[in-house]
């Protein structure tokens, strides 16, 4: 099996990401290759008691497309 490319890790996650939070603003900052593992980090908008904030976001892939670790924390 291939390994996973950079778009493809990056579609992986902007899917990911709109399922979970339940948005369709995904925007993706930076996108490194470290380790064997594709490293996402970027930021989204979230609904918090009805005032809105941004979220940001890494987001781990391994070779095989599954997400290995995620981490989100307000701006």
């Amino acid at each position: 099996m291939n390994a996973v490319s950079e778009e493809a890790a990056q579609q992986i996650v902007v899917e990911f990401l709109r399922k979970k939070k339940n948005t369709k603003k995904i925007d993706v900052v930076s996108i490194e290759q470290k380790d064997a593992v594709w490293i996402i980090h970027g930021t989204c908008p979230i609904d918090l008691q009805g005032h809105p904030w941004t979220e940001r976001f890494e987001v781990v892939i391994d070779q095989k497309g599954r997400i290995k670790s995620t981490d989100f924390s307000l701006l």
